[in-house]
């Protein structure tokens, strides 16, 4: 690789970051780790080719044009916390992915079907997504859940938010959120 396109590269990573939150790459290679794909399995789940997911993932795509494949990325991550704090089995995780598969947008990231509705809903849910996956990579639901009851009668408050953050679901998550912005 030139030093051109290594610049190009590192400039579509670099928009990724700011557009997906982190490098596709990395998303990627997390979503087939937690949820036990391929890549070819990841391209068919989001409506990709295998060749674009590929190109996606190195950089030398920045952009994923297709509104509902963006969607279904939200989605798998979703599912892939729900794998990984046990809230989902693994055969319900394939069946859930059948779902995401088929599913052409809109209700996947905000479930009330109205995509015109999504203006700020992709940052905020960014958001609680990263707070949700920092919180359970430092603890399991179970043991969230054991910390928030000792702390339930003297902090009320924060054990609210390790019960919503650490072992609630995201939609629960973005309401808190939302709820606390002012």
């Amino acid at each position: 690789m030139d030093a051109a396109q290594q610049e190009a590269t590192a400039r579509a990573r670099e928009l990724q970051r700011s557009w997906y939150g982190e490098p596709l790459g990395a998303l990627f290679r997390r979503l087939i780790d937690d949820l036990g794909l391929n890549q070819a399995r990841l391209a068919a789940a989001l409506g990709l080719s295998a060749p674009m997911l590929s190109q996606l993932m190195s950089g030398q795509r920045a952009k994923i044009g297709n509104p509902a494949v963006v969607q279904r990325v939200q989605a798998l991550q979703e599912l892939a916390g729900q794998v990984a704090d046990g809230s989902v089995s693994a055969g319900e995780a394939t069946d859930r992915m059948e779902e995401i598969k088929k599913s052409q947008g809109g209700s996947v990231l905000t479930g009330t079907g109205q995509t015109s509705h999504t203006g700020g809903a992709p940052t905020v849910r960014r958001v609680v997504r990263e707070i949700q996956s920092l919180m359970r990579s430092v603890a399991a639901a179970g043991d969230i859940i054991d910390a928030a009851d000792s702390l339930a009668p003297t902090h009320p408050e924060l054990a609210e938010f390790l019960r919503v953050y650490g072992a609630g679901r995201t939609a629960e998550a973005v309401a808190h959120y939302e709820g606390h912005q002012s």
